[in-house]
């Protein structure tokens, strides 16, 4: 059975990037192609990834995969020498895209692209990534082999569907995601994604990659740019209520606490591990995702009556004050 997974390097906590810098020479510098490290602190961890710059001013556009956890981003220019932080500026779960901006960053060499373009199976295309999670950029070629694919891909710990998708015999590896998929001009058709793996004797077909096409990255990513949230699209600061939760309760509603972070908002308002969350405000919980799903529709700084059944069957009600997270 065919495995697809998305294509983001995890690292375990302390590892370090494994990032190449040189000196730059021309300006507008870059490529249009950066390198993104993320740090996973609440998950003990890092994670590699890729992103495309829009602007010159560095508003660059990944997938959502590659950011998801958060507590810190580094982009890097490759060959450069030049590294920025960043904030998330929105992103969605369900379309995996996710805008970021650079701090401080000017004069950025923009990537092109091509959302008119008529795509076509047998067409040649090139990927461009962090492939590996190395900080250098390599390139894989390859064609269109399907158009409109529909896949569920996972990282390990999540998993997502997604539909409309190209597929590509492009090498794609781990580290590519968010990076760029290009036509024989070198216009941006696609974002890369995901890519079918191998896993003990399961062999890895070589024409299973597959890419976001640009048209409807760049479709979400205007919606999060010019700052209209919705049910699907998360615009600014992500709320935190500071729970790792493990799964449904044994009834199949609510959401069990595995595990609190010491002095976060949940541990602050007397939540627990063991502790099953049941509502929040007026809204029922009915699944871990829900719970997520809830969360999400909040801002920092909201308060919150969380309902929940202790460990020893009792329900109860604590007042919650979320704080600001990582990004789901």
């Amino acid at each position: 059975m065919k495995r697809i997974v998305l294509l983001v390097v995890l690292v375990a906590a302390g590892a370090g990037a494994g990032i190449a810098l040189a000196r730059g020479k021309t300006a507008p510098f870059g490529t249009g192609v950066v390198v993104i490290d993320t740090n996973l602190a609440y998950e003990g961890g890092e994670a590699a990834g890729t992103g495309m710059v829009l602007t010159s001013s560095g508003e660059v556009l990944t997938n959502n995969h590659v950011i998801s956890g958060a507590t810190a981003l580094k982009i890097v220019v490759p060959g450069t020498g030049r590294s920025y932080a960043a904030r998330v500026v929105g992103y969605s779960v369900t379309s995996d895209v996710a805008v970021l901006q650079l701090k401080g960053a000017s004069n950025l060499k923009t990537v092109t692209t091509a959302t008119a373009e008529k795509l076509a199976v047998g067409q040649a295309v090139t990927a461009v990534g962090n492939a590996g999670g190395t900080g250098s950029l390599r390139t894989a070629k390859g064609s269109i082999t399907a158009l409109r694919r529909t896949i569920t891909a996972s990282d390990g710990s999540r998993a997502e569907r997604l539909a409309g998708l190209l597929e590509t015999n492009a090498s794609l590896q781990p580290g590519d995601s968010g990076g760029p998929l290009v036509d024989g001009a070198g216009r941006v058709i696609g974002m890369d994604t995901a890519a079918a793996a191998g896993f003990g004797f399961e062999s890895t077909s070589a024409s299973d990659g597959y890419a976001i096409p640009i048209g409807k990255a760049l479709a979400v990513a205007k919606q999060i740019t010019v700052g209209r949230s919705s049910a699907t699209v998360h615009v600014g600061a992500t709320a935190f209520l500071g729970v790792q939760v493990a799964s449904a309760a044994y009834d199949g509603s609510g959401a069990v606490i595995a595990a609190v972070v010491p002095g976060g908002p949940a541990d602050t308002a007397g939540l627990g591990a063991g502790d099953v969350i049941t509502a929040v405000g007026r809204k029922a919980v009915t699944s871990p995702d829900a719970l997520s799903t809830l969360l999400l529709t909040k801002k920092p700084g909201t308060q919150l009556a969380i309902t929940f059944v202790g460990q020893t069957g009792a329900a109860g009600t604590a007042q919650v004050t979320l704080g600001s997270g990582p990004p789901q």
